[in-house]
This record gives structure tokens, C-alpha cells and sequence, in this order.
């Protein structure tokens, strides 16, 4: 029997899309960040189907959405937010791209968010629930694949929990009077709660806004008089600034932690990697 065409493609396209409305290249997942699109990765298993709407490098916080963003949410099965007032740009985003089949999973509900501070994933216990919500999911998206997404999961939580006790080892060798940090960008409270550091000060009250000089000027009072060994900040902060901040209050510069977003280079390219990183920068900067 001869198909008229126009039959024959419908039925090509009938045949690519699954009960959940996945086509044959499998459930997509959108992180709203990179460190986000890093844990689905583990999740899922294949990194093509995981994709981040804020670039490498970019911070999220004052993240301005693309047209092509809208684009990959409307092809999106499943997306990833962290929501805690993160991405404030995020739900104009989802609205314009009508997309009504979309799984919108918000990892920080239900997690201690303390004084507004969206940045949980630093704490790697928390990055575990986050894993599991991603688990819980992708097992609701795609359930013929569930029994794959379940293994991945147990595996990569194994990964953070060995993350987890090496962390804590190598925290353990800083002094406990050096165990303060002063940062740019306020993103390590979860991180320094959980293995014993202080976040003494924080330059960057505002996202997107430079330090006033009166703000500078209490930042580098707080650094003399605790003795603070280094002041540290992301690549994306102004090297001036950090270089500025450094030589007033006396004390040596580290100003390539990572935390919004993973980096290029093979050693912070991912989420286990970044935190590997940041506790090695950290150890070396307050021994």
C-alpha cells in the first residue's frame, strides 16, 4: 500500500516521539547554570542531553536571557532551577516559551536557605539532595529508562560523598585561627558552614554593583584586624579591583575560585572538580 506523503511523514514523526512527548534523541534536560547542567550530567549519563541556559563564565544572578534561551526551553523535557531567588529572569523565560509539557524542578526547595543566600550547591551534602531530585525527575520523564537513571545517581552520590571526606581532610590542616575568608561574592556561607571556615567579610553586596569606598574600607579594617591571610574572588571580578582590595589591607590575592559557574580547563570543568579546586586554592591561600 502507497502512503500519500503528507501521511507517511506524520507517521515518520509519530514513530520519533515517546508517550512523554521525548523525541528519539531522548529526554532533554535545561539547567538553569553550568554547576546545575554539571549534576544532571550525572544523573543522566549523557552529557548531549544536558544543556545550561547561562553560559561558562557568566554569573546567573544578573543573567539577561537570550531569544535562543526561549527556544531551548520550549524543546526542553525537564529543567533544572535553583531557585532561592537565583534566576529572577528565569520565569519570564518559561512563560514566553509556552511549553506545557515541561517538568520545572526547583532543587532548593525544601533545603536551609539561610539569609536569602541562593548558593546551597557549595555544600556538597546539599548537592547530594540535589542529585536526588534530579534522579526523582528524570525517573517521572522518562520512566522506561528509570532503572539507568537510578545506578547513575547511586554512583555520583557515592563520587560526593568521597568529595565530601577528602573536603574535610584537607580543611582539617588549615589552622583553626586561619579558617576565615574574606570573598568578592557571597557564595561560600554553605561551604564554610560545612567544614569549619568563616566567611569574615563580603565585597560585593550587590550583584553587578562595585563596593562603595566606605564598604572597602570596613572590608580591609575586618581583614587587618583578624589577621586575614587572603582575600579571594572569582575570574570575572575586576583584577584592579581585587588588586586594590589586596594591597590596602596587606594581604595576598586568590582571584580565580569557582562557584556560579564551572570553568573551561579539564580540572574545573565539572561540579566535583570545581569543589576539588576551590578546597586545594583555599588550603594553599590559608596555611
Amino acid at each position: 500500500m502507497r502512503f500519500p506523503a503528507f501521511l507517511l511523514a506524520a507517521l515518520v514523526l509519530a514513530g520519533c516521539v515517546g508517550p512523554t512527548g521525548t523525541t528519539s534523541k531522548g529526554v532533554q534536560v535545561l539547567a538553569s547554570t553550568t554547576t546545575l547542567a554539571s549534576l544532571a550530567e550525572g544523573v543522566v549519563g549523557d552529557p548531549s542531553r544536558v544543556h545550561s541556559l547561562v553560559p561558562v563564565g557568566v554569573s546567573p544572578e544578573d543573567y539577561q536571557p537570550a531569544p535562543q534561551d526561549i527556544e531551548a526551553v520550549h524543546d526542553a523535557n525537564v529543567l533544572l532551577e535553583n531557585g532561592a531567588n537565583l534566576e529572577t529572569w528565569l520565569d519570564s523565560t518559561i512563560e514566553n516559551a509556552s511549553n506545557p509539557h515541561l517538568i520545572r524542578i526547583v532543587l532548593s526547595d525544601g533545603l536551609p536557605v539561610r539569609d536569602g543566600n541562593p548558593h546551597l550547591w557549595m555544600d556538597p551534602v546539599f548537592a547530594r539532595a540535589y542529585v536526588r531530585k534530579i534522579r526523582d525527575a528524570m525517573v517521572r520523564a522518562d520512566p522506561s529508562h528509570s532503572a539507568t537513571y537510578l545506578a547513575n545517581a547511586a554512583a555520583y552520590d557515592d563520587r560526593l560523598a568521597a568529595l565530601i571526606a577528602r573536603t574535610r581532610k584537607k580543611i582539617a590542616t588549615i589552622p583553626p585561627a586561619q579558617r576565615v575568608m574574606i570573598v568578592f561574592h557571597n557564595a561560600f556561607n554553605y561551604y564554610d558552614a560545612r567544614f569549619g571556615l568563616a566567611t569574615l567579610g563580603v565585597v560585593e553586596i550587590n550583584p553587578g554593583a562595585d563596593p562603595s569606598p566606605q564598604h572597602l574600607a570596613q572590608i580591609v579594617s575586618l581583614a587587618r584586624s583578624h589577621h586575614v591571610r587572603a582575600v579571594f574572588a572569582e575570574p570575572e571580578y575586576s583584577p584592579k579591583l581585587i588588586a586594590a582590595l589586596a594591597e590596602s589591607a596587606g594581604i595576598k590575592t586568590v582571584s580565580d575560585l569557582y562557584d556560579d559557574s564551572i570553568g573551561t580547563d579539564p580540572k574545573v570543568d565539572n561540579y566535583i572538580g570545581m569543589i576539588d579546586y576551590d578546597t586545594d586554592t583555599i588550603v594553599r591561600a590559608l596555611k
